[in-house]
């Protein structure tokens, strides 16, 4: 009973869908689509620039990427990904966001085939793999957007928890030791140097270059907020563990100089009750276009 009550948590089966549901579910579509073709167009500009496979990922493991290192084949799988992802966000097929992921996955392991691992674009990957699943097993319209809602915060949860996980792994129990972060900060300034031809450590990084038990505990913050991104799981708690998880990108950037952009997006969204307040809002305005709108959507 207990695993059930979860699944009716995550999901929200227990309740009709409102106007305000409907709105955000949209609303994370529209930025994962935006999300997925900036990636789709920049990748496929540089991805001409390479010559060789030095890291194999993915599926790369088992064919020859090379020939995405052509621009016909980059652009092509470009206009791929975007042609399948306008007919997943227009529902004329159901498998489209599907077929859209695996190009995605295509493009990924061909553009960061060259030792350097990206991971910026995981949780928008992670969003549209959700669009993805509840498109192919659920025919309800309704059933399918409360389903992919839920399966975008479980699988945020879980990520943030198994990085965190793959920390301790790693590192073990003194992973947010403060001579890490110095060493981490120091090998990010020689990557903006030889990338700007300039860099200048900001007053935090300075700060904690002074200050050692400052950079064990800005690490020790990550680290936690991090292990405990399964609260995303709970509503009560989603609110607060989404602003905590915010705030340890903002962290990031301010002392790692590394911007997770889409990953605070799709948080501020996700994250909040949104849903709620544009209920409310849209109560006192019970004749608006907008109801009308939206429950022509909800029940077509």
């Amino acid at each position: 009973m207990k695993l059930e009550a979860f699944y009716t948590h995550l999901f929200q089966f227990d309740r009709e869908e409102t106007r305000g549901d409907y709105l955000l579910v949209k609303i994370v579509e529209l930025v994962m689509l935006y999300q997925v073709f900036m990636y789709a167009w920049s990748w496929a500009a540089y991805m001409p620039l390479l010559s060789e496979v030095i890291l194999p990922l993915g599926v790369a493991n088992y064919l020859d990427v090379t020939f995405m290192f052509q621009p016909a084949f980059a652009y092509a799988n470009a206009v791929l990904i975007t042609v399948f992802m306008l007919i997943g966000f227009f529902n004329k097929w159901r498998f489209s966001y599907m077929v859209a992921l695996l190009f995605f996955h295509l493009h990924y392991v061909s553009r960061y085939s060259q030792g350097e691992i990206s991971h910026g674009s995981n949780l928008t990957a992670m969003v549209l793999l959700s669009f993805a699943l509840a498109a192919i097993f659920f025919q309800d319209k309704s059933v399918r957007r409360k389903v992919t809602f839920g399966f975008i915060l479980f699988f945020a949860g879980l990520g943030y928890v198994s990085a965190g996980m793959s920390k301790l792994i790693g590192g073990g129990i003194f992973w947010s030791d403060g001579a890490h972060m110095y060493l981490w900060m120091g090998e990010r300034s020689i990557d903006r140097l030889s990338q700007d031809g300039f860099f200048e450590f900001n007053l935090l990084q300075e700060l904690m270059f002074e200050h050692y038990w400052l950079s064990t505990l800005i690490l020790t913050f990550g680290l936690l907020v991090e292990l405990s991104g399964f609260l995303l799981w709970f509503k009560k708690a989603r609110w607060i563990q989404a602003t905590l998880l915010i705030s340890m990108h903002i962290g990031i950037l301010l002392t790692m100089n590394i911007y997770f952009g889409p990953y605070i997006y799709i948080l501020l969204i996700i994250g909040y009750p949104w849903n709620d307040w544009v209920d409310r809002w849209l109560e006192k305005k019970p004749h608006s276009e907008l109801n009308t709108m939206i429950d022509r959507r909800i029940y077509a």
